[in-house]
């Protein structure tokens, strides 16, 4: 997964169109977000939000505690200053998901749109897991994107892991119901394509 310094470089460096994750409207993702916690009071967390627009149509459809995570400190505070612009607000965590504590927070949803691929190492996706299982409600969701079968082998010139639907539900393991699953091709800003794979969980 690299550290904070690798990301923040990447932030600092590259405007919104000059990576490759880069997307005008997470439309999976949102619709998914309302189906699964449909309460405009539930709370929900983006882990890796980065400078996603995902968190500014939560707020503008009237969701009331919308969390974004990341990393980076830098694409936190672009998000908070373009929030902030817009007359919308949202808490910010910065930290490394898999040593981060939550303490006391839960959240009813865990969105993730590419966080999870970069742990290519098990004892970090196995810390990832003990922070969803800590941090999400019981019968909370989970809704994960990481890239399919058909998607890159590399990102930012980092390795990921791929997954297909059955393959991601197993390293899940046990507490994650698989309620559903998808592919989405998503076009970057380079005109290339790359196969995105979505599921979503149910806490156990």
């Amino acid at each position: 997964m690299s550290d904070a310094k690798f990301w923040d470089d990447v932030y600092s460096e590259k405007s919104l169109r000059e990576v490759s994750w880069f997307a005008e409207e997470l439309t999976i993702s949102s619709e998914l977000i309302e189906l699964l916690a449909p309460l405009k009071t539930a709370k929900i967390i983006d882990v890796g939000a980065g400078r996603s627009f995902l968190v500014d149509g939560l707020l503008q459809t009237g969701y009331k505690s919308v969390s974004i995570f990341d990393i980076s400190k830098e694409a936190v505070a672009q998000t908070r200053i373009r929030l902030k612009n817009c007359g919308l607000n949202s808490e910010a965590l910065v930290g490394n998901i898999t040593n981060y504590d939550f303490g006391s927070k839960t959240y009813d949803l865990w969105h993730d749109r590419a966080v999870f691929h970069f742990l290519t190492e098990r004892r970090l996706r196995d810390a990832y897991k003990y922070a969803v299982k800590k941090a999400v409600k019981k019968s909370g969701h989970v809704v994960m994107a990481t890239f399919g079968p058909d998607g890159p082998s590399t990102c930012s010139g980092l390795e990921v892991c791929k997954y297909c639907a059955e393959e991601l539900t197993a390293e899940l393991g046990d507490g994650f119901d698989l309620l559903g699953s998808c592919y989405e091709i998503h076009s970057t800003p380079f005109n290339t394509e790359q196969q995105f794979l979505y599921c979503w969980f149910k806490l156990v």
